[in-house]
């Protein structure tokens, strides 16, 4: 078995990406204080083709330095944009069609694995502070929440890990649809 070279990947160029369908998906980022999460949301991003990322509150933006350390380039091909309310961002979203979810434990989320995400649905994955979560206002305007089942001691995942979790479930409820057509 051999590893593939850079050339035998075959990835798009970044103008190539830019013009290229993505998946109806927003990311929101809601107060994160670290830039390496920051960076690296923005790099599953890429691999996954989301539509956009929207950095939230406290969340930093780039150009910054620590936050390319982890995202190798991924700011300069997916689309983000800045909003100081989360909830404000939220509201647009939802008045645009898009479902809003959490990811965040509560009294009623949905486990991840039993979620079905539908390809023709645009959706919007709310991500909260690595210590404090989602807001509580910003999931009472959500559709729902959806969680992540964990075994250990932990209560959480690291932002940047929930964040290829959730997304390789939506890529993986995708490929169920039998018209999900990437090319």
């Amino acid at each position: 078995m051999k590893k593939l070279s850079m050339d035998e990947l075959n990835r798009l160029s970044p103008e190539e990406f830019k013009s290229a369908q993505k998946n109806k998906i927003v990311i929101i980022l809601d107060n994160i204080r670290s830039m390496h999460n920051v960076g690296s949301v923005f790099r599953t991003s890429d691999a996954f083709a989301v539509e956009k990322i929207i950095l939230c509150g406290i969340t930093a933006r780039p150009p910054h330095r620590d936050i390319e350390k982890s995202a190798l380039g991924a700011t300069n091909t997916v689309t983000w944009e800045y909003e100081e309310s989360t909830l404000d961002a939220v509201e647009k979203l939802k008045e645009s069609g898009y479902r809003v979810l959490a990811i965040e434990q509560t009294e009623d989320s949905t486990e991840l694995q039993d979620f079905e995400f539908n390809y023709h649905s645009p959706y919007a994955i709310v991500l909260g502070n690595e210590v404090d979560g989602v807001q509580q206002e910003v999931i009472n305007a959500c559709e729902g929440c959806i969680e992540i089942p964990q075994f250990g001691t932990k209560h959480s995942f690291n932002v940047s890990v929930t964040t290829g979790i959730v997304m390789w479930q939506v890529y993986t409820s995708h490929l169920k649809t039998k018209d999900y057509d990437r090319s």
